[in-house]
């Protein structure tokens, strides 16, 4: 067990986050048309995941949530984080188009996985589209890597 203080862990990680006009914050009800607004102008969302869902249900437990931070008065950067219990994922990291190349993108994954660490995270992963090469280089210089796996998938829900 370490001697150091979650205060302590967080802090080298809290202090590369700089915030756009306020910090990173969980959504609130009045944030929820915006964040979908943002996602679909980022082209995040896909028809078969409700983007209202996903939202709700990362709204809906402890071991999850949607963080966003402000420009000019309107959600400009989300990051939707969730613990599994083993590991943190990513989701949703978006910037509105206009403000990209300001550092507000890795300021959200940097508050998403400060989010978290401090939920006891002691990995962070997060899946992009193998075609999608902008993010894939801007992910690897904030020293995420091939992870060398697979990811499969089936749909459970019933008609």
């Amino acid at each position: 067990m370490s001697a150091v203080s979650e205060d302590e862990q967080l802090a080298p990680v809290l202090a590369a986050a700089p915030a756009a006009d306020g910090e990173f914050v969980e959504i609130t009800d009045a944030d929820v048309e915006q964040v979908v607004e943002l996602w679909k102008t980022c082209g995040l969302t896909r028809p078969w995941n409700d983007p209202y869902v996903d939202i709700a249900d990362a709204r809906a437990g402890e071991g999850s949530t949607v963080l966003a931070a402000r420009a000019g008065g309107r959600v400009a950067a989300t990051a939707m984080a969730g613990h599994d219990g083993h590991r943190g994922w990513l989701y949703y990291v978006a910037v509105a188009p206009e403000l990209r190349s300001t550092g507000l993108g890795r300021a959200a994954v940097v508050a998403a996985e400060a989010w978290l660490v401090a939920r006891g995270a002691r990995k962070i992963q997060l899946m992009v589209r193998t075609a999608n090469t902008d993010v894939l280089d801007f992910y690897g210089r904030l020293g995420y890597t091939d992870q060398e796996c697979t990811v499969l998938g089936r749909w459970v829900e019933s008609d």
